[in-house]
């Protein structure tokens, strides 16, 4: 029986054959999928790498708003979130949205309302989609993702705090990636606020279903993560008091 080198446990010694400078037959489908699947890997990990980089002194406070693509300008809920980026931008608040019509488009006005003080700073992350929808008017910086793990990857790099408005399955999506990366400390000190009613009865439902005592999915302290409110005015007085700790630390480190 051969015996196994030191420090090499079974078959890890050819584990990663793009280490190899052995040539593979591109016939040999299982090697040929074996070096994609490593490679795409290897690039996973220098995107992570990548992202660790932090500019020491972010030049503005941004709030990403999620929320539904399917609401009308029409609705009364548009013009309460066109109100409240609106005030978040008089704040000097960066809006960050998925650059969609209906409540996305509603934020990004609200920045274009905020005045010229804030030109540049209403944000539009795209992902490409077959039923592409345009990017909405009011957004002048915007970014395209081919997927939507890259896309949700850029909201977390570029956000300083998270507001989530009425939306369906893909502000579920959104809201569930940021409320795991707090839960696990990936993220730390990120304001995640849930406006409305339907919220408020999301993690009822949460709480029903995951915490019971006999079936425990979850713990009691990740549903004090959101922070559910009612009523636009009730985030913005969360987000100015984050926005005023922020600018004393940003104050600190220029010193």
């Amino acid at each position: 029986m051969e015996e196994i080198p030191e420090g090499v446990a079974g078959d890890d010694r050819h584990d990663d054959i793009t280490q190899s400078g052995d040539s593979i037959a591109l016939d040999d489908e299982p090697q040929v999928i074996e070096i994609i699947q490593q490679s795409v890997q290897g690039l996973w990990e220098v995107v992570n790498n990548l992202t660790r980089l932090r500019q020491t002194k972010r030049p503005d406070f941004r709030v990403t708003i999620f929320g539904s693509a399917r609401i009308p300008r029409e609705h009364w809920v548009y013009g309460a979130v066109r109100d409240l980026a609106a005030e978040l931008g008089r704040m000097g608040c960066s809006i960050v949205t998925g650059g969609g019509p209906g409540l996305m488009e509603a934020a990004n006005e609200g920045a274009a309302l905020a005045g010229p003080s804030v030109q540049g700073r209403s944000v539009g992350i795209r992902v490409h989609l077959p039923f592409e929808q345009e990017i909405n008017p009011f957004v002048n910086q915007s970014y395209e993702h081919r997927t939507f793990f890259s896309r949700l990857h850029h909201f977390v790099l570029v956000s300083d705090a998270f507001v989530v408005v009425p939306g369906g399955i893909g502000t579920v999506l959104e809201l569930a990636m940021i409320w795991q990366l707090l839960q696990v400390r990936k993220l730390d000190r990120t304001p995640l606020i849930l406006i409305g009613p339907m919220w408020a009865e999301f993690i009822k439902w949460g709480q029903k279903y995951l915490l019971r005592p006999e079936f425990e999915l979850a713990s009691s302290e990740d549903f004090k993560i959101p922070q559910c409110v009612d009523t636009v005015e009730q985030a913005i007085t969360i987000l100015r008091c984050r926005h005023e700790e922020w600018l004393r630390e940003s104050n600190s480190q220029a010193r």
